[in-house]
């Protein structure tokens, strides 16, 4: 009873081993989810907003009061005062420098939208990181479909060439027939070896771009391999770019910070007074208490250069964002175009040329099976087949590349 006890617990364990080697294939969602948790980039670049605020911190402190101590005129031995009565003079001050023209505000302003800007730029990051995991993705999921497309064909052409060797041993067919065949399996094996190393490598650029580090052979993704023939009209994804894109909204908000730089700049120019209160003790005149201001003279304005500099920066920015906004117009214009350019080809493949690409090698096997055919019609409706159906798997492959690319110009992921 005790051995059979342990006998079960030892094929449980086994079960349950065999099932946590064996994981399921991540969808796109789950493989984003991963790339945003762990990609060390993406992760760097967060870092970024938080040394903005941190700076936000720094831009809004108040200057510190200043705390003055002394204590004035000590009779010396063998001085000149050496036989008068002690005058010693005790005073304690405390100044505080007053900042005008709203100083302290505009750097706040300035360091939150320095802020805004890095949180931007982060999401432009993420947005190209996202086209590069997404590229990487498709290929996986290309590289699966070409790998078994491959197999397919090989495990159809052993179908035909056990057929062959049945008809060579009843003297239907001849030697050097079948022998063509056998050496034309070589090509068929190459196709599917081929495709695994291109499957493998896949996998690894994404496991890297996941900084994942699964065994390749306990990897894999899963996910919709196909082309949708519906697309929306290029001024709705215009408009969706110019809502959407970081990197537009960061030239914005680069316009607005210079402006808030130039305000900055000219109220440094203003003059600061330093308020004082000092409180002291004269023995003659016992206590008193006094009250300072100290204005400084601009007779030189030192700020003009800087004043200057943010005021062209105001327009150097209003041009880059012109610049922004037309380089985002290009990019949608040009990820449009592919797009459409690929759909114009993936449509009549799937209407029509992949249905005759299978009617017409069916035909001919069966036809070279019966004698119809001779061999050479029969290799040319393979290689025919086998060159139809590998364009189009390339074609849906770069068709979801090109609206990983539209994605990209638009800012978020229109297209599935």
């Amino acid at each position: 009873m005790r051995k059979f006890f342990w006998l079960c617990c030892t094929v449980a364990l086994a079960s349950t081993s065999m099932v946590a080697q064996v994981s399921s294939p991540m969808t796109w969602d789950q493989v984003r989810q991963r790339f945003e948790q762990n990609n060390p980039t993406l992760l760097a670049g967060k870092l970024n907003i938080d040394e903005s605020k941190a700076q936000e911190i720094t831009a809004h402190l108040r200057p510190n009061p200043d705390l003055s101590l002394s204590t004035d005129q000590f009779n010396l031995p063998g001085g000149p005062l050496h036989n008068c009565c002690g005058t010693l003079l005790t005073v304690a001050g405390i100044s505080y420098l007053h900042e005008r023209e709203h100083k302290r505000e505009l750097r706040l302003e300035s360091a939150q939208k320095g802020t805004a800007i890095a949180a931007l730029t982060q999401s432009d990051l993420e947005r190209n990181l996202l086209f590069t995991i997404r590229s990487a993705f498709v290929q996986t999921l290309q590289a699966k479909a070409v790998s078994a497309l491959a197999k397919d064909n090989l495990v159809y052409y052993d179908h035909v060439l056990a057929i062959s060797s049945e008809r060579y041993k009843a003297g239907d067919i001849a030697q050097i027939d079948l022998d063509r065949l056998e050496l034309q399996r070589v090509q068929f094996e190459s196709d599917v070896q081929t495709a695994e190393v291109n499957l493998r490598t896949a996998k690894i650029q994404l496991l890297m771009l996941l900084n994942d580090r699964t065994p390749v052979e306990k990897f894999d993704v899963t996910g919709m391999f196909d082309f949708s023939d519906q697309l929306m009209s290029l001024d709705e994804f215009r408009k969706i770019a110019i809502d959407s894109r970081p990197d537009l909204r960061a030239a914005m908000e680069t316009v607005d910070k210079a402006v808030t730089d130039h305000k900055l700049a000219a109220a440094n120019g203003s003059t600061d007074p330093t308020i004082g209160f000092d409180l002291g003790r004269n023995p003659p005149l016992d206590a008193y208490v006094g009250f300072s201001v100290n204005i400084p003279l601009r007779i030189f304005d030192r700020n003009q250069g800087e004043k200057l500099r943010t005021q062209l920066d105001i327009d150097r920015n209003k041009r880059l964002l012109d610049a922004n906004r037309a380089q985002v117009f290009s990019d949608v214009d040009s990820a449009h175009a592919m797009v459409n350019s690929n759909l114009v080809l993936l449509r009549p493949y799937k209407q029509k040329y992949l249905q005759q690409a299978v009617r017409v090698r069916d035909t001919i096997t069966f036809s070279y099976q019966h004698g119809g055919a001779s061999l050479l019609e029969f290799l040319n409706a393979e290689n025919d087949y086998r060159s139809v159906q590998l364009n189009y798997v390339n074609l849906v492959g770069a068709y979801l590349i090109s609206t990983s690319q539209l994605n990209l110009a638009v800012g978020r992921e229109v297209i599935q």
